[in-house]
């Protein structure tokens, strides 16, 4: 059993940190905030493990708080710790501005230096992250970083305000943060950590880079999503995290959302969602003895699913008069490939309606469809 404690457990990186931690069996979890009583701090340096050391001050109303959360609470630990003659591993977030000639800067600096100093004299292992934006699920709007702002804002119908369109920020994603600190902890070849030039110094190594004008059409793409349907590029990996990161936002009574459903003398269908990379998947409903299709594609590919009732899928090479029929149905779930060139239909040959679930390897366009009407059966 490891004793971790985490300092700022109550924030963005701590929360994240806590559930990732909470499911490994063989950790206990220490946690230590602002609003704990300062004394409890000895007792909890006593027993620790491996220190994450997240507390910190970021937007006070009061400059000289800087000092105060950033650098005087590390001298607190470090001497503690000296005081109790303990060598314990401690990993820091401190932030890219360090080198820079302001309070939250100097103040994040000087803890850096602290650190380093007690890793000199004892040997401890420090783990130092200059951390430039972070953002994710469970980060503060006006908080923590734009992206959470926007996130928040564009989810509610709020406006965003671009100061500087042109703007680049640098952006680390949360899972990523939290894989890297616990390789130090639990497995150093768990996750490739790399150092940054001093003993102590580490970063991240996947950082994304976005102007302000993209990061805001990116996230209001996501809100569209319910009404294009379309989902972004899921290669791109900032974009998966940044999707993660707006659902998180969702307010919690707008989980949902309705889709547009097509009626007729069949049944119905609906489109459940699209992607210019991987085509559109949409449902139908067919009515008892209804037969849809009778059509087939010069390069369009599809999967039939049929997931409730019983079907009958016919196929027809369009330079032959042969018939193949597949009989499906929601009781042994199989997927069926429609192949170009072949003539297809399907038809409700059960008691009851019919459910089918379709891929398209393409989303219908009306100006090229793609789709040329030809019985199966002659």
């Amino acid at each position: 059993m490891k004793t971790v404690l985490i300092t700022g457990s109550r924030g963005f990186i701590g929360k994240n940190l806590r559930a990732a931690l909470g499911r490994n069996q063989e950790i206990i979890i220490r946690t230590f905030d602002r609003d704990d009583e300062p004394n409890l701090l000895d007792s909890l340096l006593a027993e620790a493990d491996f220190i994450y050391h997240f507390a910190g001050v970021n937007r006070p109303q009061d400059p000289r708080e800087f000092e105060i959360g950033n650098t005087h609470l590390t001298i607190q630990i470090v001497e503690t710790l000296q005081r109790l003659k303990r060598t314990v591993p401690i990993l820091l977030t401190s932030s890219s501005q360090a080198e820079r000639d302001n309070p939250y800067g100097k103040s994040k600096k000087a803890a850096e230096i602290v650190l380093a100093e007690y890793h000199k004299q004892t040997g401890a292992p420090i783990y130092i992250y200059r951390l430039p934006g972070v953002f994710g699920k469970w980060s503060r709007p006006d908080y923590n970083t734009v992206v959470a702002t926007f996130c928040h804002n564009i989810a509610r119908g709020l406006a965003i305000k671009v100061s500087d369109p042109a703007h680049e920020l640098e952006l680390v994603y949360i899972d990523d943060v939290i894989r890297h600190f616990m390789s130090h902890l639990l497995d150093s070849s768990f996750f490739e950590t790399e150092k940054t030039g001093s003993a102590c110094s580490y970063h991240i190594n996947t950082i994304f880079k976005v102007t302000l004008a993209d990061l805001a059409a990116k996230i209001y793409s996501l809100r569209d999503l319910r009404t294009t349907l379309r989902v972004p590029d899921l290669a791109d990996y900032f974009m998966r995290c940044l999707h993660a990161t707006y659902l998180s936002f969702l307010p919690e009574d707008d989980f949902s959302f309705p889709v547009k459903v097509f009626t007729d003398e069949r049944g119905w269908l609906f489109e459940l969602i699209k992607s210019e990379h991987f085509g559109q998947i949409f449902v139908s409903k067919t009515l008892r003895g209804i037969t849809r299709g009778n059509h087939y594609h010069d390069s369009k590919i599809e999967k039939f699913c049929v997931i409730q009732g019983s079907a009958v899928i016919r196929f027809r090479h369009i330079l032959s008069d042969e018939v193949i029929e597949y009989c499906v149905s929601g009781e042994k779930i199989v997927v069926v490939d429609i192949p170009p060139g072949y003539t297809h239909n399907i038809e409700n040959v059960g008691e009851n309606e019919m459910t089918c679930l379709f891929w398209a390897n393409q989303i219908f366009d009306q100006a090229m469809p793609d789709t040329f009407f030809l019985p199966v059966v002659k």
